[in-house]
């Protein structure tokens, strides 16, 4: 490929905080559709928890897609058509998921067909604007800004979480089939007309991908494009690195509560706050790595790849505290503060994993000029997005799986557990292993001295939303 875009002017704070806005957005719609249909369908309805399950893995199947949707918008030069676009598709699709949730009752057969087709839509959805909104924050932020700029975005989308489900759950009361559609529509309205608003002229004076006699965009095919963003090698290990580090994420989602339970004894009340003391440790480590880059006392507060490499070896670290504590100190063993290191550990090393994401999406690596944007940002952002999605949905049911199938070989709860654990913390170290090959392109995005105070003191005013609902833990890449 010979050429490229030039960036436009870079996003300011404010921009950012648009953005998130609009991550926000996306996430209200998201966890209304995978945790509150879920447990309506499991509850209210009595039907197996097998189904809402399927459903869920659907909508991340579906972001397969991703790619595809992120090379549509390198085609087009423009991102902002298609986060409009994938968010309607996302609200219309979140409140037919719900219509279908509240006719199951009447029409099961017929409502589970209506329901598979509106999760592949918020799965295809999620694909366009989640994809087009992380291409359009990698172009146009500043090296200096983007560990500060992936902090606050995924803050406000863990704020979405928490607001949205707190809100709508006052609404649902008392529960009525006709209520869950008008609060799952407003939620929807709400995030169709905020979104165009929010970014509205966000990408004006942005240049058109396509130069003068520079026909490569416009002409070659999805496979080939694809081929050429595969062909770098360190897109590669970056593809096979956030598959890693999600499986490893992720394992734990379904088994961390009962461990706790089995092994020390808490109740449900008690593991309820254990899971909101490891999303407080979640956001804790995302606000500290905000910090990446600044310079403290005339020294670097560590670079993109530092922090990266740093989270995946703390996550694992932590866990392997909870293999130890299990095994031979439970149930004197300090869980709580375990769990929440192991959530700023995992907070840690998703902000910085964002922003090395959105450092290597600019063509920094092998396949890219210094200095100039790839031509294929969308495009290789889409492939790790899938590869986020495909680990961050299998972790769960490969942890679940494996505890337990170590827990009929070997009779033991405690040992279940630990070997999973253990497994997970060896994938973290695999994970670091990874990003520390990443040296030249991350290590030149997060070395600039510049500071990113700004997004640090923005993000330290969000703190009040330190829980978020069951299912929606850390920031997804």
């Amino acid at each position: 490929m010979t050429g490229g875009a030039p960036r436009s002017a870079g996003l300011g704070w404010l921009g950012v905080a648009r953005l998130g806005l609009v991550q926000a957005l996306l996430g209200g719609v998201v966890v209304l559709t995978t945790s509150t249909l879920n447990r309506v369908m499991v509850v209210e309805l009595a039907l197996p928890a097998l189904l809402p399950g399927l459903l869920v893995a659907l909508h991340y199947a579906v972001q397969l897609t991703r790619p595809r949707m992120g090379y549509g918008a390198d085609r087009t030069a423009r991102r902002t058509p298609w986060i409009v676009g994938g968010m309607g598709v996302l609200a219309a699709s979140g409140w037919l998921a719900a219509v279908a949730t509240a006719w199951m009752s009447r029409d099961a057969t017929a409502a589970i067909v209506l329901a598979t087709v509106a999760f592949a839509g918020v799965g295809l959805g999620v694909s366009a604007a989640g994809t087009s909104l992380l291409t359009l924050l990698a172009t146009r932020v500043a090296d200096e800004r983007r560990a500060g700029a992936a902090a606050m975005v995924w803050v406000m989308m863990i704020a979405g979480f928490a607001i949205t489900a707190g809100t709508a759950g006052r609404f649902l009361d008392p529960y009525t089939p006709a209520r869950l559609v008008l609060v799952s529509g407003v939620v929807s309205v709400i995030a169709v007309v905020v979104t165009p608003l929010a970014l509205w002229r966000l990408e004006a004076g942005a240049q058109a991908l396509r130069r003068a006699g520079d026909d490569t965009m416009t002409s070659q095919r999805f496979f080939a494009a694809l081929a050429e963003v595969w062909a770098d090698a360190e897109a590669r290990r970056f593809t096979v690195f956030v598959f890693a580090s999600m499986v490893a994420y992720s394992a734990q989602d379904l088994i961390l509560e009962p461990f706790a339970g089995l092994v020390f004894g808490f109740t449900p009340g008690e593991t309820t706050r254990l899971a909101g003391v490891q999303h407080g440790g979640t956001l804790a480590g995302m606000l500290l790595a905000a910090l990446a880059g600044r310079r403290l006392a005339g020294a670097e507060f560590g670079s993109l790849r530092a922090w990266t490499v740093g989270g995946c070896i703390a996550s694992g670290i932590a866990l392997a505290g909870l293999v130890v504590g299990g095994l031979f100190a439970a149930p004197n063993w300090p869980l709580r503060a375990n769990v929440f290191l192991m959530g700023a550990a995992n907070g840690a090393f998703s902000i910085a994993a964002i922003g090395s994401m959105m450092a290597l999406a600019g063509g920094r690596g092998a396949a890219g000029a210094a200095g100039k944007a790839s031509g294929r940002e969308g495009t290789r952002l889409g492939l790790w997005g899938a590869a986020q999605a495909i680990g961050f949905a299998g972790g769960g049911v490969i942890g679940a799986m494996a505890s337990d199938l170590a827990r009929w070989i070997t009779g033991s709860p405690a040992m279940a557990y630990a070997l999973v654990f253990a497994a997970e913390a060896l994938l973290f170290v695999l994970a670091a292993r990874l990003a520390l090959g990443l040296r030249d392109a991350v290590a030149a995005a997060g070395a600039s001295p510049a500071s990113t105070a700004p997004a640090a003191s923005a993000l330290a005013n969000g703190r009040g939303h330190e829980q978020q609902p069951a299912g929606a833990n850390g920031a997804h890449l």
